[in-house]
């Protein structure tokens, strides 16, 4: 059945609102928000006052040791040795720099976040490109195509009337705007209707570990939160323990409340009574029944015990290196040993930018429609150049480099790629190979033999960029 826009708005936003829910709740994980669990009821109501929950946030560590690997630093046509410019300028000047990482930790974060594709006012030769999230947006996949088939996003503005809900719709040959007045969605007058008959939607899913029968995606965090869970609980319980029974604990017999005065015959606070360190008292045992015993303090390594078994349990589950959740040995581990513990961690890592890779293309093939009217055949075998998601030492990195240069495996300029170095620097590098490669040429016609054996003349390289003092950071 063939949905009007209205109807399709409606449809998404109800499907939006079902799953607002379970995004907010991973959304609290990761910001460290979330409410305390295992604990009864009772004893949190009696305990709110003094104690607090102790949030051990391991689904931030979890979320960020993989989205730090993922690094978008160009794009490359089939028929290219390098990255197209173009499309860099455009990325660049939609600061997907910063968007881009964004979307990606959402996307860890509660599953997917979503890339918008639009014109820009003013600038046709660069359109528009934000980064959403899922708590904001929705989208819905055709099931025989897999594709994008209607997305919506909302959002609220303050107005002199109050808080105004808006809607973008966004469907195959147009993007409409939309507002609710008196509890009723109405196509916006402010905003022009977009109607581009490009036959897809403009906007892309970039989705966490999508699967055939789920293709918005999984948390990262769904493995990890009863862990973590589990985590603030004994971490929290082991401070109650620490208010109330790390400090011996004393019972006294035969005392009554006038026994416990200071020097000026005051009353001693209930509190002072619990943690003072020396009673004197004119009362015996033998006449007036007195006595007073210590209980030994509680020690709290069976919570220390409990905890390293459950950082042992997310290390394994999330690949992470233990050392990630504060395991450390008496013996420091060598380099290689390093690099064995980060195998998965920079395997999951390196699946992630398979995924993200392929909806950045998508992204572009996109960008270019807008731009040019037309779809460019070429932009399907597009290739996203990603930062290297390891953590190998600079010498290991130059000598295969050098080494695989020097065999004529690869080219010169895939060997500066290979070490590090961006975009930018690599074309500055080849200004200064023509450079050099020109003086040397004219100084073969000049006859000036002697000076072109003695190298390129002083001052060359004066504009080069210094080489660092120290070691050199893979990724440039």
């Amino acid at each position: 059945m063939e949905r009007s826009e209205e109807q399709w708005l409606t449809h998404l936003i109800r499907c939006h609102d079902r799953e607002l829910s379970d995004l907010r709740r991973l959304n609290s994980y990761y910001e460290g928000t979330q409410p305390l669990s295992y604990m009864a009821p009772e004893l949190q109501a009696e305990l709110q006052q003094t104690v607090r929950q102790v949030v051990i946030n391991w689904p931030r560590l979890v979320v960020d040791s993989i989205e730090e690997r993922l690094d978008v630093e160009g794009f490359r046509f089939p028929d290219e040795p390098s990255a197209d410019e173009e499309l860099w300028r455009i990325w660049q000047a939609n600061d997907m720099d910063e968007q881009s990482q964004q979307g990606h930790l959402d996307a860890l974060v509660m599953g997917r976040a979503y890339v918008v594709i639009g014109t820009r006012a003013g600038d046709d030769n660069t359109p528009l490109i934000t980064v959403e999230s899922p708590l904001d947006m929705f989208a819905e996949f055709d099931p025989r195509t897999r594709e994008v088939r209607a997305a919506v996003k909302r959002w609220s503005e303050e107005g002199e009337a109050g808080k105004a809900e808006h809607a973008a719709l966004y469907l195959p040959d147009a993007t409409s705007w939309w507002v609710k007045e008196k509890g009723e969605w109405i196509p916006d007058e402010e905003n022009a209707r977009d109607d581009h008959e490009t036959g897809e939607v403009m906007v892309e899913v970039l989705a966490n570990r999508p699967r055939l029968k789920c293709p918005n995606g999984v948390s990262e965090l769904a493995d990890v939160i009863p862990l973590s869970d589990a985590a603030c609980k004994i971490a929290t319980d082991m401070m109650v323990s620490a208010e109330y029974h790390a400090t011996p604990r004393r019972v006294a017999f035969g005392f009554g409340e006038e026994d416990f005065q200071d020097e000026q015959g005051r009353k001693v606070s209930a509190f002072s009574r619990i943690i003072g360190r020396m009673w004197a008292t004119e009362k015996n045992r033998k006449e007036d029944g007195a006595d007073v015993i210590q209980f030994p303090e509680a020690a709290l390594t069976n919570f220390h015990e409990t905890l390293k078994q459950l950082a042992t349990l997310v290390a394994s589950i999330s690949g992470m290196p233990p050392y990630f959740l504060g395991h450390a040995t008496d013996n420091p581990a060598s380099a290689d040993g390093i690099r064995s513990a980060e195998t998965r961690l920079v395997k999951r890592s390196e699946r992630r930018q398979r995924g993200n890779g392929g909806t950045w293309e998508r992204v572009n093939r996109k960008v270019l429609r807008v731009r040019d009217g037309v779809w460019n055949p070429s932009a399907r075998a597009l290739e996203t150049i990603w930062r290297d998601a390891s953590t190998p030492t600079v010498a290991q990195v130059a000598d295969a480099a050098v080494k695989k240069y020097q065999a004529k495996i690869v080219p010169l300029r895939q060997t500066r790629e290979d070490l590090g170095y961006t975009q930018a620097q690599i074309a500055r590098m080849e200004e200064q190979d023509e450079e050099a490669a020109e003086d040397a040429m004219q100084r073969v016609l000049s006859g000036d033999l002697a000076a072109l054996e003695a190298g390129p003349k002083p001052g060359a390289f004066d504009d080069a960029e210094p080489e660092p003092a120290g070691p050199v950071p893979v990724g440039g």
